[in-house]
């Protein structure tokens, strides 16, 4: 069984997010300087998209405090969902009102997940030491 340091994985959520914020910016300074305004402020606009989507995920998981198990996950299943929900309908938003470069946005968005993955690979247990 494994037991979850709460405060830990509070601070892991914020540092996902932070780190999506820093990765979409770095993004749009790439595609500004690769493809101009436009592709800059579209990269920006992924990035932000699937950055929002995490703090709303980790606001509504971690949110609630201290409780049972059967409550927990179904903070996570909720948060998860509204991730989902909330990247759909700013996608749709943004590719509707907004004239973005799609290619440009897509990397910002895309980008965002290497921080998720990296997170989450470097959080699991045994991992860090298994590769002496």
């Amino acid at each position: 069984m494994l037991a979850i340091d709460l405060p830990r994985a509070r601070r892991l959520a914020l540092r996902v997010v932070l780190g999506q914020a820093a990765v979409s910016a770095i993004a749009a300074l790439g595609a500004l300087a690769l493809g101009g305004e436009r592709a800059g402020f579209s990269a920006l606009l992924g990035g932000g998209i699937a950055t929002v989507a995490s703090l709303a995920m980790a606001g509504l998981a971690f949110g609630g405090g201290a409780g049972s198990a059967a409550r927990a996950l179904g903070r996570f299943y909720l948060g998860e969902a509204v991730k989902l929900l909330l990247v759909v309908v700013l996608l749709v938003v943004v590719l509707s009102v907004v004239k973005v470069a799609p290619l440009a946005m897509f990397a910002g968005f895309a980008a965002t997940f290497l921080v998720y993955w990296i997170a989450l690979l470097s959080a699991l247990p045994g991992l860090s030491g298994a590769r002496r």
